[in-house]
């Protein structure tokens, strides 16, 4: 059987020593665990943003890998640690929406364990850091086969982030800005499917175009500083400019109002 893979997801940054920390209580557990850092930088205490950020890499991963997500504005409070098993993954979260984008369209419905047996935690558990007390060493028995059932007990209630949905305007869709990635790109909670044809009218916040920006395929269609909207990655509207960056000229972040419309 192949090593297995934990992967980490946190709000810690890189230049602290949380971490490496987390790492080091698995390493002790389980030498032969193949540690994968997705991301330290999600916004601290953004739990939307981890929403979003898993739901755009976890389902690429291979089915067993566990994944551990500390995005935890809760720690030390008493909100739940959960373990999920969601459309074929396995996670390790705290109890706050931020896994709640994933599986949604699976077949069959999550399995969500409260976990509440401190014998697979550290001895001494820090009201602050439960990533290294609770998570960690958790992740590192589930890495040595340990039944998750023996973590806790089923869950029937657990907090959902459900992310906003668009709605129909006249002449075009109004929704939200979503996401803001490393380049400044806006995606939106509007669904490429509804655009069936280049838009000619864009609203992002308080700023209207009705010309000056171009619908595309691709950044590369158009040149250096150009505003322009096409499709994402993830099947979602997205406003960018083209080796630019669009929040920063227009202002915008999460939950700035976008429509895209059509005048005729």
């Amino acid at each position: 059987m192949p090593d297995p893979i934990i992967t980490l997801t946190t709000d810690f940054g890189e230049d602290s020593p949380y971490v490496a920390a987390m790492k080091g209580v698995i390493l002790t557990l389980n030498p032969a665990a193949r540690i994968v850092d997705l991301s330290h930088l999600i916004p601290p205490q953004d739990v939307r943003h981890a929403a979003f950020f898993l739901a755009g890499c976890v389902p690429y991963f291979p089915a067993g890998v566990i994944h551990v997500v500390v995005v935890d504005p809760g720690v030390g409070t008493e909100r739940a640690v959960l373990y999920v098993e969601a459309a074929g993954h396995r996670l390790l979260v705290p109890d706050n929406g931020c896994w709640s984008l994933l599986g949604r369209d699976a077949a069959s419905p999550p399995t969500v364990l409260r976990l509440n047996e401190p014998r697979y935690w550290r001895e001494s558990v820090s009201n602050t850091f439960h990533g290294r007390d609770i998570f960690a060493p958790a992740a590192a028995h589930l890495s040595l086969g340990l039944d998750p059932k023996k973590l806790g007990q089923p869950a029937d209630e657990w907090v959902r982030w459900e992310m906003p949905q668009p709605r129909p305007v006249a002449n075009g869709w109004r929704g939200e800005v979503v996401f803001v990635d490393h380049f400044g790109n806006l995606i939106t909670n509007i669904p490429a499917g509804v655009v069936r044809s280049a838009p000619d009218v864009l609203q992002v916040g308080k700023k209207t175009f009705r010309r000056g920006f171009r619908w595309v395929r691709t950044y590369g269609e158009a040149k250096p500083g150009a505003l322009v909207v096409l499709v994402s990655s993830a099947g979602l509207v997205e406003v960018a400019v083209a080796q630019g960056n669009a929040a920063r000229r227009l202002g915008a972040g999460v939950g700035t109002p976008v429509t895209v419309g059509w005048a005729r």
